[in-house]
């Protein structure tokens, strides 16, 4: 029996592809898009730095807050997936929301005595992903 389950994991071990997830569609883009939108008001962000850390230009940010966004690219779609990252650790390190939004703007020994808004308004991809890892890092979790 042992040899059966053993041959069974082999074959599909042999016949298993890497992980590589889809890209996000525009559609699943536009949404978190939007819940990025919701995100920004309860921490407090203004237009000027959501549009920073979408790398969007202000005017651009305004246009698609407004009428929803445009094509959006790999780079945007990615700053919107880091920012729901950071957003889902944070709700699962604190149980009361509220805390977890005004964590994002207090002070971080790990950023040097800086938020992790602070951080992110650097305005690279790398620093919305530096501070997710964070989070993950401290949730203990993907």
């Amino acid at each position: 029996m042992a040899s059966s389950s053993a041959a069974t994991l082999t074959k599909v071990a042999s016949e298993a592809r890497p992980f590589s997830p889809e890209p996000i569609s525009d559609e699943e883009a536009a949404a978190m898009f939007r819940a990025c939108l919701n995100l920004f008001r309860l921490w407090g962000v203004t237009d000027e730095q959501a549009a920073v850390m979408l790398d969007l230009p202000r005017r651009t940010f305004a246009r698609w807050k407004a009428e929803g966004p445009g094509r959006m690219g790999r780079d945007g779609k990615a700053r919107l997936s880091n920012l729901m990252g950071v957003h889902k650790a944070l709700r699962i390190i604190f149980r009361d929301p509220a805390r977890g939004y005004a964590w994002v703007k207090a002070g971080n020994d790990a950023f040097g005595g800086r938020s992790a808004l602070d951080v992110m308004l650097g305005g690279e991809l790398t620093d919305l992903m530096r501070v997710r890892r964070y989070l993950d890092a401290e949730r203990g979790g993907w």
